[in-house]
């Protein structure tokens, strides 16, 4: 009783599908409500018999929506209006106030067939104007957004009649327009639409297919009237003559055929030709005799299956064709057996005949060569059935040596006879090949110190000829190096061509031999070619490095005096060695052997310098004894050693003058020596040194005013002293000097005898005649570069 009457009912309208928030009415207002009291009072919304979508704003009063409204969900049962009912409750007092929500349909759903797909059969002999029932589309929506009306795709056959029932819904029938023919349409694809009445109209589709069903309205026909076939005499039997294939434009059993003989045909054809029912094939039963009958004609229906049967003729032409049983025959007449390969275009090889006994085109023959494209022959028809065998291109019997030529004789019988006969034609080899090597250009490495008669290579040539004419002989062509010929230091082998050497090979003296060597057949007139052979000479390591620097006599200890006072660095003596082998195998090191004293004196190993490591002290001893060994990059390393005596004084010692005494002597050389010679020239030319030595030591020199000579390449001076700065001097001129023995001709021995004390030893250098001093710089270090 405390809670007070209901209120009027209060109405609104809204749309479906609005958004959530979306604004409905200000309730407050309508309610003529304070917005405060609305929060005061606790205001609730209850919706009776149905989920809550609305919900109070009580911060402004408004009725909004709090989910997105469904019409069709909500109001199942398909009616013009849909009505959501709610009560706004307020407390302290209470009072309720009856709201009505009207929910107004919008076009959101499209029209829907109930089946997609409708399938139809329809009898090509349906007469135009019969109607068939469709299934019709309904739409969820109401009023104006429901199914207005249909649409059908193009058509001349079918159309659509639409209808409306009693309560507003819309109905379509099929209605055929135009009469239907199975044979040229078989089966109408068909779209129908259902259109709504929004805004905007939304439509749904169906596909509606319809097949056309089959009469026997159709007869059998053949594709020609009357057929002509060809069958040989003697066929076997069960070959078939030709097959029947009649069309029906029907299908099922109004389209399968029966095929049969009709009365027309006589009975003889039909003993000798069989006729399938089923597949309209005609096959030989009797025995076919061309001279008996010569054709045939058969009369035959093909009727199909149908309720009301219906038939098609043809006739059937059987034309018997003569067998083709003679062989053709080929003789050869004349024919050689062989020929030389250098036989002119045009040579008779054989005459050949063919006939054939049958007639017509059963006699008449052809005949070709078997893969004629490959053969170098031609046959050429010189009266009626007679042929030459002809050379059509030259023959090369290296390419080829034998043909097998087979003659094939063809008549144009139906099938056609053939048969052959082979020629077989030797071709005979003549010299027209030259001999030839598999190199244009050898090149050969020898080892130095062969052995003599050593193998060095073998050289084959190939000559693609026969018999004689390619049997070869090899040889040396002969060619003269320093007043030698080359068979006195190589040899072949006529027969093989196995190259030898004659004589051990020096890499010092001859590094490269360069020479012919001819291959010639034995044909008739004979046939040559030659080829290029570079013999390459390799090095050994043979040679013992030679010291040429300090000079001394054979196993003798050089002797170097300096003072005591000399500085840490200074350069003592240089030790420079020579090999008269080449590369790695002339490459020389030095290292010392012995030393007395470790601490004091120092040896480059590369250019043999000794250079004194500190200053000497008064606990030193006056003399030093060094061992050098010098020794090559070979495998394995030769070496030379030379032992050095160094005493020291306590002043320094000055060349006061020098005098040139000129000595005539021999040397044994040759004029086109390389740059080193042997071991035994270096004894011999030691050998030389030590007696002019010796005849010096004998001599009291003059002297004479002091007078210093201008420097040039071929003076090589001794240094006693440290007095004299240059310590390139004895390096340079050493290896000046080991050139200079390789171009060394008669000559003067040239020695420099300086004014020094008893004991000092001297050096000899030898100056070419043709050479003599010359002027240059006064730079020892220009003059030696």
């Amino acid at each position: 009783a405390l809670w007070g009457s209901a209120l009027s009912i209060t109405r609104y309208s809204i749309p479906e599908e609005m958004e959530e928030g979306s604004f409905v009415a200000n309730l407050a207002s309508d309610l003529g409500l304070d917005v405060r009291s609305l929060l005061e009072r606790n205001a609730k919304l209850d919706v009776i018999h149905s989920k809550n979508y609305l919900d109070i704003n009580k911060d402004t009063g408004e009725l909004v929506i709090r989910e997105k409204m469904d019409r069709e969900s909500i109001c199942m049962t398909k009616t013009t209006s849909c009505f959501l009912k709610m009560d706004v409750i307020l407390s302290n007092p209470v009072r309720i106030f009856n709201i009505e929500l009207e929910i107004l349909d919008i076009n959101d759903n499209a029209p829907v067939f109930r089946r997609k797909t409708m399938h139809l059969d329809v009898s090509e002999a349906t007469p135009p104007g019969e109607r068939f029932s469709l299934t019709n589309a309904v739409d969820a929506d109401v009023g104006a957004n429901s199914v207005k009306t249909y649409y059908l795709s193009e058509s001349k056959y079918f159309s659509i009649d639409i209808q409306t029932g009693s309560d507003g819904s819309k109905y379509v029938d099929l209605v055929l327009d135009g009469k239907l023919d199975r044979e040229e349409r078989a089966i109408h694809n068909l779209i129908l639409t259902a259109v709504d009445g929004g805004v905007p109209p939304r439509s749904g589709t169906a596909s509606i297919i319809i097949n056309v069903l089959d009469i026997n309205d159709n007869a059998p026909t053949f594709s020609l009237p009357v057929f002509a076939v060809n069958v040989s005499e003697n066929s076997p039997a069960g070959t078939v003559v030709m097959t029947l294939n009649a069309t029906d434009l029907d299908e099922g059993t109004n389209a399968k055929l029966i095929y049969s003989y009709t009365l027309y045909t006589s009975e003889k054809t039909q003993e000798l030709f069989s006729l399938d029912p089923q597949s309209g094939e005609i096959k030989v039963k009797g025995v076919i005799d061309y001279e008996e009958s010569q054709s045939f004609e058969m009369y035959i229906q093909a009727q199909d299956r149908g309720a009301n049967p219906l038939s098609g003729h043809c006739k059937v032409m059987v034309y018997v064709t003569d067998l083709n049983d003679n062989y053709p025959e080929v003789t050869i007449k004349s024919l050689k057996r062989s020929v030389a390969e250098d036989v002119s275009v045009g040579t008779l090889i054989a005459v050949v005949s063919v006939s054939d006994r049958d007639s017509g085109d059963n006699g008449a023959v052809d005949l070709h060569l078997n893969q004629q494209e490959a053969l170098p022959f031609r046959l050429n028809k010189s009266s009626e059935g007679y042929f030459e065998l002809l050379v059509w291109k030259p023959l090369d019997r290296e390419v080829k040596g034998k043909y097998d030529i087979k003659l094939i004789v063809t008549d144009r019988g139906f099938p056609a006879l053939s048969e052959n006969e082979t020629i077989t034609l030797e071709i005979l080899d003549v010299n027209d090949n030259a001999p030839m090597f598999s190199q244009s250009f050898y090149t050969i490495h020898v080892m130095e110190n062969n052995p003599p008669g050593a193998l060095l290579t073998s050289l084959s040539a190939h000559d693609p000829d026969l018999n004689e004419n390619q049997y070869l002989v090899y040889f040396i062509m002969e060619k003269e190096i320093v007043n030698m010929s080359m068979s006195m230091l190589f040899s072949i082998n006529p027969e093989n061509g196995d190259l030898y050497g004659l004589k051990t090979f020096d890499y010092e003296r001859e590094k490269e031999f360069l020479f012919h060597i001819e291959a010639r057949d034995s044909g008739v007139p004979p046939l040559s070619s030659n080829v290029t052979v570079h013999i390459v000479i390799l090095d050994q390591n043979d040679n013992t490095p030679l010291i040429v620097s300090p000079w001394r006599a054979h196993g003798s200890v050089v002797e170097e005096v300096i003072p005591r006072s000399t500085e840490k660095g200074h350069l003592v003596a240089k030790v420079v060695a020579v090999d008269a082998d080449s590369e790695q195998n002339a490459r020389v090191t030095y290292q010392l052997l012995q030393i007395s004293d470790s601490t004091l004196f120092s040896l480059d190993q590369y250019n043999g310098e000794i250079r004194t490591t500190r200053m000497f002290s008064y606990r030193d001893p006056r003399q030093q004894r060094l061992v050098v060994v010098a020794k090559d990059n070979g495998q394995p390393a030769l070496s030379a050693t030379v032992t050095i005596k160094i005493s020291t004084v306590e002043h320094a010692m000055t060349f006061l003058e020098t005098t040139e005494l000129p000595l005539e002597y021999e040397v044994f050389t040759n004029l086109n020596l390389y740059l080193v010679i042997g071991l035994g020239a270096v004894s011999f030319l030691l050998l030389i040194t030590i007696l002019v030595i010796i005849v010096l030591k004998c001599q009291k020199p003059k002297p004479k005013a002091i007078k210093m000579p201008p420097a040039n390449r071929n003076s090589l001076i001794s240094q006693r002293s440290s007095t004299i700065a240059d310590s390139t001097l004895i390096s340079s001129d050493a290896y000046w000097y080991s050139l200079f023995l390789a171009e060394t001709r008669k000559g003067k021995v040239v020695v420099r005898q300086p004014i020094i004390p008893k004991g000092a030893g001297y050096f000899v250098s030898s100056i070419p005649r043709s050479i003599g001093p010359s002027e240059t710089t006064d730079s020892r270090a220009s003059t030696l570069e």
